[in-house]
Parts: structure tokens; C-alpha cells; sequence
């Protein structure tokens, strides 16, 4: 028997975690990841090397640009053709070995296997396909932190970033997340519509998004809240010049809380607006983009509250990229598996693309995954 008081109680029944890990951090188990300092609020920071498919940064002209799309797409086929004949040949050495097999055996009828010394250069191929683990040492301190790893690393196809593992809910902007991944595999595949565009990111996190388009668009607004953040965002902005520079591009880290009507314009606080940068988001802004920002119902209200107010006030029409995780859980309450963040996120779309606005007007458009992928990650079908 169960009173009333223990059956509500097992009725609201939730399981709370500490922490949250992005899948993006679990595919790269390697030296990719080193731990470079603590920031302010202790946590350890991680430096990551994300590397392209491709070398699509050289946008010195459009006939370049177009010609090195080209050699893209004919890599990608003669990729598929060089897998067909591996498959080809695999089965074929399949085959010679089954009929070779007895050619193999020694006179008690036992398997004879020749083996042959290792070759210098069979090391070095072994070295490129492999990545080794390496043991990292923690430094405190931002001086040096990063001083071994620009000398190593400022290759046009390597994008690295700044960021935090297992955080709190509420510093899940710290990580990387695999909606920016999706969100900046489309801008590359699409550069050419965003060429000299002016950019607002809401969320930005990380800031990897916003690096990304900063190699096409004239410039960016990369925006999101928390000092602790910011800073971290705008490292990564700094650690990725040799890119943005590439593209002749501008990217500003500024404060843009979703819970607040207006911009802070405080010229005292960190990160803040100035006139003149909201009269040119509202004069020039004609790309808003939004990556892996809807996981809270609360959050998902306020940013579609600050996206109505944002174009409302811009002078052009705009473009807003979502880019989303649908993500799966089983919870108690419905006894199933639900995804409660992504149907609220649906349905505040659903409400906002049927809003009645004599000024505005929102239309909703699916864009298919069909594109090319330029960054390595695992691009699952609930994206």
C-alpha cells in the first residue's frame, strides 16, 4: 500500500546530473585535445585542432574560389572510385589467398606465416593514419599557454578552438556541439551566399561558427552571455587570425542576453555595444544564424523573442539559420522516448511562421543534409 503523499512524490520523479559532455569531445580521444590553463571559474580549458576535409579558404578571387570547388568535387568522386577499386581489389586478394592457401602450410599441415622487417617508411605511413596519445600537462596561467601550439599549428585547413568538457548545464555554451558543425559545413558548401554579408550569431559559444563564416562574410557579430565566455570566444577568434584574415573579414565578440529588451550599451561593462555597432547590425544584418541553442524551453522562448525584436528593427530582409540536434531521451513521466526541447522548439517555430504581422513576415523552409561535409564529426540523422 502507497499513501498519497509517496505516490506524488513517485509521479514526479526526475534524475538530476552534474554535468554534460558533447559527443564532439568523445570523437576525438587524441592529442587534439590539450589541457592549456584553468580559466576563472576553474575549470580546465582544453585547446582542440579541428581539421578540414578541405582546403577552402582562398578566396583571393571569385574564378579561384569556384575552380577550387571544382577540385573539391572531383576529389570527392575520385574518392568514391578509389573505394570501389579497394572493394575490388580486397575481394579479388580474397579470392588468390583461398586458392593460395595450401601453397602456405608446412609439411605437418600448419599455417607458415613470413613476416618481414618493418620498413622506415612503413613507420611514417603508420604515423599519418594513427594519431598517437600523448600525456598534457596542466599550466595556469595564459602567457605561455598557447606560445608551442601557434608555432606548431597556423595551416590554412586547421581551425582551433578554446573550450571546456563536462561542464554544468548552465556553461554548456563552453563545449563544442555538433549542430556548429552542421551549421558551418553548410556555410562553407554555400560561401558564395554569404560573401560580404553582415552576420549575427546568437549563442555563439565557442565562437567556431562564427570563425567559420568570418573566412566569407564581411563581418560578424558573434554573440552570447557570461564574461567568462566572451573571453574564451574571443581567444579562439584571435588563435584562428590566419583564417579570418584569409577572408578580409571583421569579427566582434559582444553581450547579447536573450532575457533583456535591450543591448548593453554600458560603455563600462566588457563586451558591450556601441551606437554605432547597433545602427550598422540594424542598417546591414541580412544573415542571422543559430547553432545548438534550443535544449531549455525557457531559453528557446527568450531567443525567439529576441529574434522578433532583432528583425524587426533590421532595414533588410534576412535570412535566420537554425541548425538543431534532436535529441532522444526516455523519461518517466511519458514512460517513452521523447524529445521535449525539439517539439517545444517546433511549435514556437510552428507559432512564429503563422504570427499575423502587418510589418513582417516569417517564412520556415527545411534545408536537406545532402551537402558536403567539411569538418570531421559524425553527422547522425537526428541533426
Amino acid at each position: 500500500m502507497v499513501d498519497v503523499a509517496e505516490k506524488e512524490i513517485m509521479d514526479n520523479l526526475t534524475f538530476k546530473s552534474d554535468t554534460v559532455l558533447s559527443d564532439v569531445h568523445l570523437y576525438y580521444p587524441n592529442k587534439r585535445h590539450l589541457m592549456v590553463r584553468l580559466n576563472a571559474a576553474g575549470q580546465p580549458v582544453f585547446l582542440s585542432y579541428f581539421k578540414l576535409l578541405w582546403n577552402t579558404h582562398n578566396w583571393a578571387s571569385e574564378k579561384n574560389a569556384r575552380e577550387a570547388t571544382a577540385e573539391k568535387e572531383h576529389q570527392y568522386k575520385s574518392r568514391e572510385e578509389l573505394c570501389d577499386k579497394d572493394r575490388n581489389n580486397l575481394k579479388n586478394e580474397r579470392e588468390l589467398n583461398v586458392k593460395g592457401l595450401e601453397a602456405l602450410l608446412d609439411d605437418d599441415g600448419d599455417l607458415e606465416v613470413v613476416r618481414r622487417p618493418q620498413s622506415a617508411s612503413d613507420v611514417e605511413v603508420e604515423d599519418l593514419l594513427r594519431d598517437r596519445v600523448y600525456p598534457v600537462i596542466l599550466m595556469r596561467g595564459e602567457d605561455d599557454a598557447f606560445e608551442d601550439e601557434e608555432q606548431e599549428c597556423t595551416c590554412s585547413d586547421v581551425v582551433k578552438i578554446e573550450h571546456t568538457m563536462a561542464t554544468p548545464l548552465e556553461d554548456v555554451g563552453k563545449q563544442v556541439w555538433r549542430g556548429a558543425f552542421l551549421l558551418a559545413d553548410y556555410i562553407l558548401f554555400k560561401w558564395d551566399m554569404f560573401k560580404c554579408c553582415t552576420v549575427l550569431e546568437l549563442g555563439g559559444g565557442t565562437g567556431i561558427t562564427s570563425i567559420i563564416m568570418g573566412t566569407v562574410a564581411k563581418r560578424v557579430y558573434c554573440t552570447d552571455v557570461g564574461e567568462d565566455l566572451l573571453a574564451m570566444c574571443e581567444h579562439n577568434v584571435a588563435l584562428n587570425k590566419h583564417l579570418i584574415e584569409q577572408g578580409r573579414s571583421e569579427i566582434k565578440v559582444k553581450e547579447l542576453d536573450w532575457l533583456q529588451d535591450e543591448f548593453c550599451t554600458d560603455p563600462e561593462a566588457p563586451y558591450s555595444w556601441s551606437e554605432a555597432e547597433i545602427d550598422d547590425l540594424h542598417d546591414h544584418c541580412t544573415v542571422i544564424m543559430a547553432a545548438d541553442v534550443f535544449y531549455d524551453d525557457d531559453l528557446t522562448d527568450a531567443l525567439f523573442r529576441t529574434l522578433y525584436r532583432i528583425t524587426h528593427n533590421l532595414k533588410n530582409s534576412c535570412t535566420v539559420y537554425l541548425s538543431i540536434e534532436k535529441r532522444l531521451n526516455f523519461t518517466l513521466r511519458h514512460m517513452d522516448v521523447t524529445c521535449e526541447a525539439y517539439s517545444h522548439f517546433r511549435n514556437t517555430l510552428n507559432d512564429l511562421e503563422n504570427l499575423q504581422d502587418t510589418k513582417m513576415k516569417y517564412t520556415v523552409e527545411p534545408i536537406k543534409l545532402d551537402f558536403c561535409q567539411f569538418l570531421t564529426y559524425e553527422r547522425i540523422e537526428q541533426l
